[in-house]
Parts: structure tokens; sequence; C-alpha cells
């Protein structure tokens, strides 16, 4: 025989403040990001305000932070200054925040198209005009401008001046 159920604990609804914490405890937030998922989940806005500024005081949520961890992801990934510029603005980032983090990235915007370039057609890079040209279009794409383009689609690094 199987055992008597016990009757399930009820839990506290979770604050605005556990509810934020929950969210940054994954990964960083914006400011603009955190507040949205809250109210997406049913909380009342006066709440919110006061958790995602108590969060920010406490050092919890901080959007140069945020700014700099999503600089950092999306330079992995192989996007350019252009792609990651727009989206740290669609953050609600003013100038200041998007300046300082894009700043932060102490690499080269060539080297990262090359990368990009190279994981997409191999070592020997874009062969023929077809693949040139889509290789071109993919760091349009990906937010590179038109010099990063024309020296990370040359064939042979020593073409670009290195």
């Amino acid at each position: 025989m199987s055992e008597p159920s016990r009757p399930r604990r009820q839990r506290a609804p979770l604050t605005a403040t556990q509810r934020a914490l929950a969210l940054l405890t994954r990964r960083e937030h914006s400011r603009k990001e955190l507040t949205r998922k809250l109210a997406s989940r049913g909380v009342e806005t006066t709440e919110i305000e006061a958790a995602v500024a108590r969060l920010a005081g406490e050092g919890w949520q901080d959007d140069g932070r945020f700014a700099e961890s999503l600089v950092r992801s999306r330079v992995g990934s192989g996007y350019g200054p252009r792609h990651i510029r727009a989206e740290l603005g669609t953050h609600g980032l003013d100038a200041g925040t998007i300046a300082s983090a894009m700043a932060s990235f102490d690499g080269d915007w060539t080297d990262v198209a090359r990368d990009l370039v190279r994981r997409r057609f191999g070592e020997d890079g874009p062969t023929g005009q077809a693949q040139l040209r889509k290789a071109a279009e993919l760091l349009i794409r990906r937010g590179f401008d038109g010099d990063t383009i024309r020296i990370a689609t040359r064939v042979a690094p020593e073409e670009a001046g290195d």
C-alpha cells in the first residue's frame, strides 16, 4: 500500500526583491530588462521600482556591469561594434554607459571579423566571388564597418598589411 499523501506546505509568495534577485543570480540584467520581467510577472510598479532601486543600491544590479558583460558575450559570438551598440541601446542604457562598455573591449574588431570568417569559411577563407559576397553580407549583418569587412574577407592576412 502507498503512504498517505502529506499536505503540501504552502509557500509564501515571493516579494518583488526576491523575484528580481532570482533573475539576477542567473545572469546580469539591465534595469529596464529587470523592470519589464517583473512587470510581466504581475508585480506592481511601485514594488518593482523599490526592488530594483534597492538591488542597484546594494550592487546586485548594475547597468555598467550588465553592458560590459553583454559586450564580452556578443564579441565572443562574432558580433561587431554597430550591432552591439544598437543592442545596448535597446536595453535602455544611456550613451555614457554604452560608450564605457564599448571602450571596455580591448581587442581588435578586425580580428573578431576574421575569426568569424574563418569559422564560417574555413582556414583558407572565402574563395571565389560568391563566397566573398556571402562573407561580406555576413559581416554586414553582424555589425562590422566597411573597412573591417574589406580587410577580414581578404584570403591571406599579409594582404591586409599585417
